[in-house]
């Protein structure tokens, strides 16, 4: 368990801690989370709380990679780890989200359904000895889409001030570019994924 590692682990536990704050029904137990007013704008102090631990968790997520590549840690269980904790960070977030109606149904599926796709090109490259690089579309989709859940966990704020909606500019702009990137994926490994069946036809 290298330092990388540890990081990862911290993040799915960081996601745990996350998805209890968001979904735990506190008022059963007697508690409040306090209300401020920020402009014309009643603020829930549960969803900044959420999104100061969902920025903590996206840093670990580029630190445990920059770390395991500077350091020589890459390992096969860091890799699969980090995958489902990405996974688990992001998407468990948009599910909730959109259940409480912070964010468009759409998008979420768009982003799970691309999610799904592409780990599943990764599975059979990987059961045919070949990785699949991640790729430049794919980064700034993961960019868009934690600065976005970020933002709408705090409301948009400061834009919402100016009616600026920063927050869902960035998760459609992060969809978009889900879709850009798992269309690159599937063109770029279509030969790998139907060679089997084409060795057969021939």
């Amino acid at each position: 368990m290298n330092l990388a590692n540890k990081l990862t682990m911290m993040r799915i536990f960081l996601t745990v801690v996350l998805i209890a704050i968001l979904l735990f029904p506190f008022y059963m137990v007697n508690v409040e989370f306090p209300k401020i007013l920020v402009s014309t704008i009643t603020v829930d102090t549960r969803y900044l709380i959420a999104a100061g631990i969902f920025a903590i968790a996206s840093i670990t997520d580029f630190l445990d990679g920059h770390i395991a590549r500077k350091y020589n840690m890459v390992t096969d269980f860091g890799k699969m780890v980090d995958a489902i904790a990405d996974k688990m960070l992001v998407n468990s977030t948009l599910i909730i989200l959109s259940s409480q109606g912070f964010v468009a149904p759409i998008i979420t599926v768009i982003v799970i359904f691309r999610d799904t796709v592409v780990d599943t090109i990764k599975m059979i490259a990987g059961s045919k000895g070949k990785v699949v690089a991640a790729i430049k579309t794919g980064k700034v989709k993961t960019a868009f889409l934690m600065v976005g859940i970020i933002l709408t966990l705090c409301y948009n704020l400061p834009f919402e001030i100016f009616n600026l909606d920063i927050a869902d500019f960035l998760l459609v702009l992060a969809t978009i570019f889900s879709i850009i990137s798992g269309v690159q994926y599937y063109a770029m490994n279509k030969d790998l994924i139907f060679g089997d069946e084409k060795v057969k036809k021939e």
